[in-house]
């Protein structure tokens, strides 16, 4: 895979990319990373890259005659296949990043990522350059390339070949649809903490089923809207019913015992 990456200040990559599964993977010419200067594809001497909005406003846009050129330069030198290629605008604005988009966007042969800045970029750009726009989140950075160096993160890991396990993908946060089970390792027992006794029992189905169930619970507990999603037997299902009721069984009993100890604490008048 081919990665290129648009940004005004391209000095931000150096560690990331230098460490890790980064380097292994370049190492390896499992993936191939190229940083550009927009400041390079200005036409003017003192490269400027952005100007006042039309009809008034606070901040700076981008201009567009650096991105497109920029664009146009990286394109000549990758020649993308159709179909195996996509630009992709880091946004507040875009698609809410997930590990779905990961996926696809791991099945092509090159990315393009532009990093926006300052109050945005012009319009023109999302209109008739870009072909996807993504946002990693509800809340604004001061610029793309945070956004970038996660999304590459999420799609170079998932390459053939990056991770030593293919089974270590498959068992991941997001990639069935649930949370991720809980994990132990040495020691057995802890301050008197113990490991689940199942997952010392040597019967791999039996942790199998106990780490799917735990899935199941951890999602429920705290990111249920996830279960609306997931492919899930009918049996799982009523799984999810039983430890809905259960949890909702425990709730009244929980608030009797914080206002107990809410009296207790409670100054005597």
């Amino acid at each position: 895979m081919r990665i290129d990456i648009l940004s005004l200040f391209p000095d931000m990559f150096s560690g990331p990319f230098g460490t890790s599964i980064f380097q292994r993977a370049v190492d390896n010419e499992l993936v191939r990373i190229n940083i550009y200067n927009i400041r390079s594809y200005t036409n003017d001497k003192h490269h400027v890259v952005d100007d006042y909005p039309y009809g008034g406003g606070a901040g700076m846009v981008l201009k567009p005659e650096p991105i497109f050129e920029a664009v146009k330069k990286v394109k000549k030198e990758a020649q993308p296949e159709k179909d195996k290629s996509s630009i992709i605008l880091l946004t507040p604005q875009g698609h809410l990043f997930s590990q779905a988009i990961a996926h696809k966007l791991s099945g092509l042969s090159h990315l393009l990522l532009i990093c926006g800045h300052y109050e945005g970029v012009d319009e023109r750009v999302r209109q008739h350059l870009v072909t996807d726009e993504i946002s990693i989140g509800d809340y604004v950075l001061s610029g793309g390339e945070l956004a970038a160096m996660v999304v590459i993160n999420a799609v170079v890991r998932l390459l053939p070949g990056v991770l030593g396990s293919k089974d270590s993908l498959e068992d991941e946060s997001h990639t069935s649809g649930l949370l991720e089970y809980p994990h132990y390792t040495r020691p057995a027992e802890y301050r008197g903490w113990s490991v689940p006794e199942v997952l010392l029992s040597g019967n791999h189905a039996l942790v199998a089923k106990w780490r799917h169930e735990q899935a199941i619970q951890r999602t429920l507990e705290r990111r249920p809207e996830l279960l609306d999603k997931a492919e899930l037997t009918s049996e799982e299902r009523q799984l999810v019913q039983e430890l809905a009721r259960n949890s909702a069984s425990s709730l009244p009993s929980k608030a009797k015992a914080i206002r107990s100890e809410s009296a207790i604490s409670r100054p005597q008048t």
